[in-house]
Formats: C-alpha cells, sequence, structure tokens
C-alpha cells in the first residue's frame, strides 16, 4: 500500500461510491471503503466520523455558498445574492468533470433511506448558513429566511437537471433558469 497519494477524501469518497453501487451501502464498511481506496481505517477516519459522511464532504459547499453570499455585490437583493452563490457553486464545485460522480451519488443516495436523511439535515444546515450569511447583509431575518429557502428549492432543481446525463449545461445558468421559473411561479394567484 502507498504511504501518501494525493486527495485521500476524494479518493474515499469514489471507493465508497463505487462499493455503495455495488454491495449496497448497508453491505459495505469503513474497512472495505478504506481498503478499496488503497488507505488505512485511521485515514478514513481523519476524513470523516462514519460512512455516512463519505459521501457529503467535508463543508466546502457551505464555506463556498456563504462566501457567494457574502461577495455579492452590495446592492443586490437576498435573492440576488443567493443566485451569486449558486453561480459560485457552479463555477468551482458543480463543474463538469463532477456531474457523473453526482449522478451517480444522487443514485446511492435515492436508494437508502438513512442517507436521504442525511442529506435532508445538510441541506437544512445549509438553509440555516444562508440565512446567517443574508442577515450579515443585514437582510431582515424574515426576508433571509424566505430568501435561503427559496435558494435551496433553486439549488435542488438545478441539481437534479443537471445531475440528468441528457443535460450539458453547467450549473451557473441552469440555477439562473430555475430561479426565474421560482419568481415566475411565486407571482401566480
Amino acid at each position: 500500500m502507498a504511504r501518501w497519494q494525493p486527495d485521500a477524501p476524494g479518493r474515499l469518497a469514489a471507493a465508497a461510491l463505487d462499493l455503495f453501487e455495488e454491495h449496497g451501502y448497508e453491505n459495505t464498511t469503513v474497512i472495505e471503503i478504506a481498503e478499496h481506496a488503497g488507505l488505512t481505517k485511521s485515514t478514513f477516519f481523519r476524513y470523516f466520523p462514519d460512512k455516512r459522511e463519505v459521501l457529503f464532504g467535508t463543508g466546502t459547499v457551505t464555506d463556498l455558498l456563504v462566501e457567494g453570499i457574502t461577495s455579492a455585490p452590495p446592492a443586490a437583493g437576498p435573492l440576488d445574492a443567493v443566485a451569486n452563490a449558486l453561480d459560485a457553486l457552479g463555477r468551482t464545485f458543480f463543474t463538469a468533470d463532477r456531474r457523473e460522480f453526482s449522478g451517480r451519488r444522487q443514485a446511492v443516495l435515492n436508494a437508502n433511506t438513512e442517507l436521504r436523511e442525511r442529506e435532508a439535515l445538510k441541506r437544512i444546515d445549509l438553509t440555516a448558513s444562508m440565512i446567517e450569511a443574508l442577515n450579515h447583509r443585514r437582510v431582515p431575518n424574515l426576508t433571509a429566511r424566505v430568501a435561503a429557502k427559496l435558494g435551496t428549492l433553486v439549488w435542488e432543481i438545478a441539481y437534479d437537471r443537471w445531475i440528468n446525463t441528457a443535460n450539458n449545461e453547467d450549473f451557473g445558468p441552469l440555477a439562473r433558469q430555475a430561479l426565474t421559473e421560482v419568481r415566475a411561479a411565486g407571482t401566480v394567484r
């Protein structure tokens, strides 16, 4: 076994995804994931507290969302600040080279109740982080909550479209399109 190779968290996530697809989430152990990645169990636990977390990363998305909201132009409204964050995600995280992995990951999540529940909790945390970032922009709390929850909905719509293998559009434009649709839906009486 090699002593060191780059991107241990990425290798662990790829190994976990392979094994979850092949054997199922419930039938895969941390030791098997680590071995499949060419790493040790202790290396796995250096990056992830348990096997649920291996498909959810280490907070990168939250950091990118908060930075995207924070860096939005001062005159941007709350939804535009969230859109700025989603654009940033599209440029830096939801890139073309991650599309296949993300689609496979979503299929594994969809097939497992425990992972769907974990994903729902992560989305709640992401929404809370967006609310906090909007509050720091002096957006009133109720407005920040609505904008963040709409932003989460926009993200979900764009993500579902982005992981579709028949779709070659980038995440950012898909998020902008979903935001336009969500805004239009809000005007329906």
